[in-house]
């Protein structure tokens, strides 16, 4: 995964959650799952790093701001 930048967390409300599952279908639930909880730049695919178990997904929140709904 690509490291995170100042920008990333420049304030207070901001995370990058990265969330190591079993299998895409868990890792995609997990960010739906937060979705409704704040507002959330929600990542399009997982990632698989050799020789690592399962999948990795990271995603950007606000929590200043309500989730789109």
């Amino acid at each position: 995964m690509r490291p995170i930048h100042d920008a990333h967390v420049a304030e207070p409300g901001l995370a990058v959650i990265e969330v190591a599952a079993y299998d895409d279908a868990t890792a995609f639930a997990v960010q739906e799952l937060l979705a409704t909880r704040c507002a959330i730049a929600q990542a399009d695919r997982t990632v698989r790093e050799p020789g690592e178990p399962g999948v990795r997904l990271r995603c950007f929140l606000d929590l200043r701001q309500e989730p789109d709904m």
